[in-house]
This record gives structure tokens, sequence and C-alpha cells, in this order.
């Protein structure tokens, strides 16, 4: 009798747990953010001066609406035609920004501006072996689709897709200098990882990974 009912408990228990699982995974859902401000911020030549790497960051997390605008100026769509704040090879537009926060991992589609999520929970750890890549409210990556890329050889792919990564990098130490904001971007990530993380297909390639927030 005893057996029984601890296994009842028991049963109840694993569905009970089950069940909270399943709901915290459903409740990672779209994130409507709001329309990107693309006017004002810094002087190009001030914010080109107080360009700089940090590694420290505070507790205080990023506004929807600051968040809205780091991701316009990083690679948001700036013309009628669909092209970007960053140029692309032969614009393939192949290079695909992921958002980890504290709450999971999200893919920007910036035609909705729109977080779609992809990993409930906090997954930035994973981001990079370094300690800050956990600290900093957002951490970016920067994924390459070599599927879009076909019409040129292997290395010239890694050339274009690398530089594109950079383009866009580079705007977001712009957005920060400009805003305020520490960031650093880097290259030590545990890339096998991360892809099972954000399920890349065979044709997409972690490039790399950059934290944005407060600084200390």
């Amino acid at each position: 009798m005893k057996t029984k009912l601890g296994n009842s408990i028991l049963g109840l228990f694993l569905l009970v747990a089950a069940f909270s699982a399943s709901a915290a995974v459903a409740e990672l859902k779209p994130v409507k953010l709001p329309k990107p401000v693309t006017s004002g911020g810094m002087p190009l030549m001030e914010a080109l001066a107080k360009r700089s790497t940090s590694r420290s960051f505070s507790g205080k997390e990023l506004s929807p609406q600051m968040l809205s605008n780091l991701l316009w100026a990083a690679f948001g769509i700036n013309r009628p035609d669909g092209k970007r704040t960053a140029p692309s090879a032969m614009n393939w537009q192949e290079i695909s920004i992921y958002v980890a926060t504290k709450d999971g991992v999200y893919l920007y589609d910036a035609a909705g501006n729109v977080l779609q999520p992809v990993a409930e929970g906090d997954q930035r750890a994973k981001t990079g072996m370094q300690q800050q890549a956990a600290q900093s409210p957002v951490s970016l990556i920067f994924v390459a689709d070599f599927g879009k890329t076909k019409q040129v050889q292997k290395d010239d792919k890694i050339l274009y897709t690398s530089a594109d990564t950079g383009f866009i990098s580079q705007n977001v130490y712009l957005f920060c200098a400009s805003e305020g904001l520490a960031t650093f971007v880097r290259g030590l990530i545990n890339r096998e990882a991360l892809a099972d993380v954000l399920k890349l297909g065979k044709e997409q390639k972690v490039v790399l990974a950059q934290s944005v927030g407060y600084p200390k």
C-alpha cells in the first residue's frame, strides 16, 4: 500500500515537473520591439573618438527601446528596398543576429522588428569562454549562412562572411560609443556547443559574439 502510494506521489510530482518545464518553454514568445529611433545620437567623429572595448558591465538591463535601436544600428533595414545599415557581399544578407539574454535566446527579424524565440533559459555563458560573456545583459551572436553564398569558393565565403560580420560589429561599437554603453567582441567561443543551443543548420556557422551593456 505504501509502495503504491509512494509511486503515485512520485508520478504526480514528475507530471507537475514536466508540465512546469513545458510551460516555461511556452513562455518564451516572440518579442515585438519598439520602432527604432533612427535620428539624433552623437556626431560620428565623436563616436569614433570614444569607440573602445570594455569588459566590465553593471547589472542594469537594456530597455526594449535601447535594444531595438542597437539591433537596427547593427544590421537593421534602412531603405525601402530592404537593404541594411551594414554592407553585405553581393547583398547576400547572410549574417543573422541572435540575441542572448537572461530569459533566453532570440533571432532578430529585421523586417518585422521582432525577436523570434530560439532557446529558453539563460545561455549567455555559452556565448564565450571568458567569464564576462555571462555578465553582460545582452550577448549578440553573429551567424553566417553559407547556403546563401553558393556563387563563390570556400575560401572566399570565409573571407566575405568574416568581413560582413566585421561591418556589423563595428556598427555595434559605434552605437555603444554614442549611447555610453560598454561592449566587447570575441572569437573565443565553443562554436559546436553554441550551434547546438541555436539549433543551427549544417550551412550555418557562428562567426563572432559581442557583449553589450551599461559600464560598471
